[in-house]
């Protein structure tokens, strides 16, 4: 004999399982985004979270993954930024939006955490900083990397090989309503106590 209540409860399964899977999902990322996913991709307008300088969390970027597009970042220290103006001019600038990345600090740092520290400089204590400088141009990808601190050759290489592997999720900075292409400073810090 048939088991109508079982058939029933397997039926809505079914169709629930159907719609979630079809359906965009609300995704959240340890606390610090919020946003909706549809088959495993950013869609929509996502919330990104920091700390501030009391640790409080806020809000720090707001941005539209459909329309490529910042919408709100909160403003903090702006650096000068070495920007080519117009093609081939160069200058020191701060701009009025500095060139980020997708998510913040909290998000940039998910990849640069990835620092392997190489095993002979670790064994002969080197230690020290190694900056890599890329630009970020007026699309927002990064590229031209370099080396512009250095430590040993082993510690600029591994410094050299994660920054490269760092998604092209950047925003460019913009100087009035222009976006401008800029050179970016990302250092990584070799200390043995760190690692």
């Amino acid at each position: 004999m048939l088991n109508c209540t079982s058939t029933l409860n397997k039926v809505r399964l079914l169709c629930l399982v159907g719609f979630l899977t079809s359906q965009s999902a609300w995704a959240q990322s340890g606390q610090d985004a919020v946003g909706k996913l549809d088959k495993g991709h950013k869609v929509g307008v996502w919330e990104y979270y920091g700390p501030t300088t009391t640790g409080e969390r806020v809000v720090i970027q707001r941005y539209d993954h459909d329309a490529h597009k910042l919408l709100y970042y909160r403003p903090f220290a702006v650096n000068t930024y070495h920007a080519e103006l117009s093609p081939g001019d160069w200058q020191y600038v701060r701009p009025d939006q500095p060139p980020q990345f997708i998510g913040g600090y909290t998000a940039l740092s998910s990849y640069t955490s990835k620092l392997v520290y190489p095993q002979a400089s670790l064994e002969q204590h080197v230690e020290g900083l190694v900056v890599v400088t890329f630009r970020i141009d007026t699309l927002g990808h990064a590229q031209n990397y370099r080396l512009t601190k250095r430590v040993n050759t082993e510690c600029d290489e591994a410094a050299l090989l994660v920054a490269r592997t760092i998604p092209q999720a950047w925003v460019p900075a913009r100087l009035g309503s222009h976006a401008i292409a800029v050179e970016y400073e990302l250092p990584f810090n070799f200390r043995i106590g760190q690692h």
